[in-house]
């Protein structure tokens, strides 16, 4: 068993006590979002779909798609400029055939295309379904970037069988090294005899022992990887990685899923007798990724979902990063292990296990270990064997993750694994792993999580460029691209820049943009490892600098202060004043001060609820204020002016109505025709809005007014004439007008 290092968990118990909290990401960028303001881009084709299969090349900037009777070129800078489509169905004849067997003529019997691989410098190969009819073909794509060339070469179309997946909804894996094509795919129409097969190239093919559930049971493959071993090719090995049902599970426990990474060696050419055309050095292993129980028992993810190899300075070393998930109907969950190749290679030196005993279970195998050991590759560095041919004959796997890319991303203080994680509700989380003291005790930082399709659909496929800085995801209805930082998002300030910790992200004195190494700007400050803004922000939030807003409550209704931070992980404190003067203190939060996700609301404002209230955000140890909020108090016995500000005595005689009173009952009960008869009470009194013009409906014509409406407007004529015609004394001074 190969045990790793669990990175993330976003789980959840069914039916059994309280969940464990959700992971939170610091941002929730929505799909409208993203596309208007953070250069998201979505590709789509009429009459298509299941745009499984995603190739880059950097060289040549494009971006090849495999979809349903189609491949696609696409600009690495822009999938929405600059596209090439070559139409691939499958013949009349095969989908006909197809149906006859009972497929569905319009959804199966179509030509998915499923393997897509860079074959030389001017040619890849692509193999589809074909309508249950595998078949492969070599396109070619020109030498360079100026190269206008994509075309399909079907006079040489060769047959898919083994290489392919015959049904749509199976997934095949593999990996091309040389001229030779290593893939994990079910042989059949049927989907029974899955194989592990080494196809093209001038030597023989290879696949496992066919229907032998020791070898391969129930298999789901899920990638393959080539990774040398020495400076020997001939030690160089091919990976596997799947899932299966695991013929080692307890008796009585129905089937169980394990996830599995299976090896053979580069230069195996097969064995003698039995093995004629059979892999000799095939071994697998399980995977393990767990999470230790309080009671001793661990919970296990055990559907591998997609596997990411993050390639090192020693391509012998790479990190395997794996994504998990269960099917247990109490407990459900995704997880992310990483893996190191050291432990993989010393899982496969282990014991082996066999059935042994009066119950015939499966335990470690304690005897002789056949010379050359199980799985060791014919080779000068480790024996005298030159071929497979002369070993002897001895013979005795809330949101779920779906796929995973990782970006090592150079910052400031280090190197950091930025993980790009796609769920099956259409989003992709971003997440960087950060270590606290040592490799084996890390920190995960939930960044983001970006909605880039609108139909939530699941991602299927992940790629990054590094060089020009997207993200390239594909869903059954669509391709998506995106930056892989969003810089500006995080906020104006230093405080706000080092808070995000994105390894992509410095603050420069100005404003949060991206992080370039080398560079030679004194003022870049980051701090991915600690984010401790006390250090690197010298400039202290002053109060002068935080936004100021004026609030009116109404004493015994409801105010609402409103204070959102944009970290979704930040904890949002209040204190309040009741002057400017006067002391700060917290806002205790009881049945009548509710805290709610946006804001604080007060149930019930009372005359001592007056006063200024700052919001502060609490992020990671660091506090800063974000908002001011200044709430004045109007009594319901209030007179017709406004109180002083901070006082809590009205500024008219006790018992006066006070003027906005019917105002508010018109809004909540408005009767009809009573609008005017409001606005002349309003306009008679000596209230706030009889010294600012009224807003009033548009006039309407004579003939559509009502009696009432002609009335006051007779009036008012009749009023305007009176003061014209009266002397100026009478008047009053020049600038009284009503309005």
């Amino acid at each position: 068993m190969i045990r790793a290092l669990l990175l993330l968990l976003c789980s959840r118990a069914v039916g059994t006590g309280r969940p464990p909290p959700p992971a939170t990401p610091r941002l929730k960028l929505a799909f409208p979002e993203l596309q208007t303001h953070h250069g998201l881009r979505v590709y789509e084709l009429e009459r298509s779909c299941c745009y499984d299969v995603l190739l880059l090349d950097e060289e040549r900037g494009r971006l090849f798609v495999g979809a349903k009777n189609y491949l696609v070129s696409l600009s690495l800078d822009n999938i929405s400029q600059q596209d090439r489509k070559i139409y691939w169905p499958a013949p009349v004849e095969w989908r006909e055939e197809c149906n006859w067997a009972g497929k569905d003529i319009n959804t199966e019997c179509m030509n998915f295309v499923k393997i897509l691989h860079s074959y030389n410098r001017t040619h890849l190969y692509a193999c589809g379904t074909g309508a249950f009819h595998p078949i492969c073909a070599f396109v070619e794509v020109g030498q360079h970037i100026e190269d206008f060339v994509f075309k399909l070469d079907l006079q040489h179309a060769e047959d898919g069988k083994g290489k392919s997946p015959y049904d749509p909804q199976h997934v095949a894996a593999s990996v091309l090294v040389g001229e030779e094509l290593y893939s994990g795919v079910a042989t059949d129409l049927m989907g029974r005899d899955f194989t592990i097969f080494r196809s093209l190239g001038p030597r023989p093919s290879i696949r496992t022992e066919q229907h032998d559930s020791r070898w391969l049971n129930e298999p789901k493959f899920v990638d393959v990887f080539w990774v040398p071993e020495s400076e020997n090719p001939d030690d160089d090995k091919i990976y596997f990685f799947f899932r299966e049902t695991a013929v080692e599970r307890p008796q009585g426990l129905g089937k169980t899923s394990f996830a599995r990474i299976g090896q053979i060696c580069r230069n195996d050419v097969g064995g003698q007798r039995s093995l004629v055309n059979k892999w000799t050095t095939f071994l697998k292993a399980r995977l393990v990724c767990s999470v230790p129980g309080s009671d001793g028992v661990d919970t296990h993810f055990d559907e591998l979902r997609d596997i990411f190899l993050l390639q090192t300075r020693d391509k012998r070393n790479p990190l395997v990063y794996a994504i998990f998930s269960t099917s247990s109907s109490v407990f459900q969950g995704s997880a992310v292990c990483v893996y190191t190749m050291a432990d993989i290679r010393r899982a496969f030196l282990g014991p082996f296990a066999h059935k042994e005993g009066p119950s015939y279970q499966w335990v470690s195998y304690q005897a002789r270990v056949p010379y050359p050991r199980p799985g060791m590759c014919p080779s000068k560095t480790f024996g005298t064997f030159s071929s497979t041919k002369d070993f002897p004959d001895e013979a005795n796997t809330p949101h779920t993750f779906t796929c995973i890319a990782v970006d090592r991303v150079t910052a400031a203080d280090g190197q950091y694994d930025v993980l790009f994680i796609g769920t099956d509700v259409g989003t992709v989380l971003k997440v960087v792993s950060v270590p606290k003291g040592s490799w084996h005790n890390m920190e995960e930082l939930l960044l983001e999580e970006l909605q880039v399709f609108q139909d939530l659909s699941p991602i299927t496929s992940l790629q990054i460029s590094s060089k020009r800085q997207q993200l390239y995801a594909s869903s059954v209805t669509a391709v998506a691209q995106l930056p892989l930082h969003r810089c500006s998002i995080y906020g104006k300030a230093c405080a706000e820049c080092c808070l995000a910790r994105d390894p992509y992200c410095a603050w420069d004195g100005n404003t949060c943009t991206r992080y370039v190494p080398n560079t030679k700007r004194r003022f870049r400050r980051q701090d991915v490892r600690n984010g401790d803004p006390s250090v690197l922000c010298s400039e202290d939030p002053q109060l002068g600098s935080v936004p100021q807003k004026k609030l009116y409550g109404v004493e015994g209704s409801s105010a609402f202060l409103e204070c959102k931070p944009k970290s979704l992980q930040a904890r949002v404190l209040w204190t309040y004043q009741h002057t400017s003067d006067a002391p700060k203190r917290e806002v205790q939060l009881d049945e009548r001060v509710v805290q709610m996700e946006q804001g604080i609301l007060l149930r019930s404002v009372q005359h001592a609820d007056a006063g200024l209230y700052l919001c502060h955000a609490t992020e990671h140890g660091f506090t800063q204020p974000l908002l001011q909020l200044s709430l004045e108090v109007i009594g319901t016995q209030q007179a017709p002016g406004l109180a002083p500000f901070g006082t809590t005595e009205p500024a008219g005689p006790p018992g006066h109505k006070v003027w906005y009173q019917d105002f508010l009952q018109l809004v909540d009960h408005p009767p009809l025709g009573a609008m005017d008869k409001m606005c002349e009470r309003l306009w008679s009194r000596g209230s706030p809005l009889a010294r600012r013009r009224p807003l009033l409906p548009p006039p309407l014509s004579a003939k559509a007014r009502p009696p009432k409406w002609r009335q006051s407007t007779e009036l008012r004529k009749a009023r305007s004439r009176r003061m014209h015609e009266a002397p100026r004394a009478e008047r009053g001074p020049r600038n009284a007008s009503p309005w």
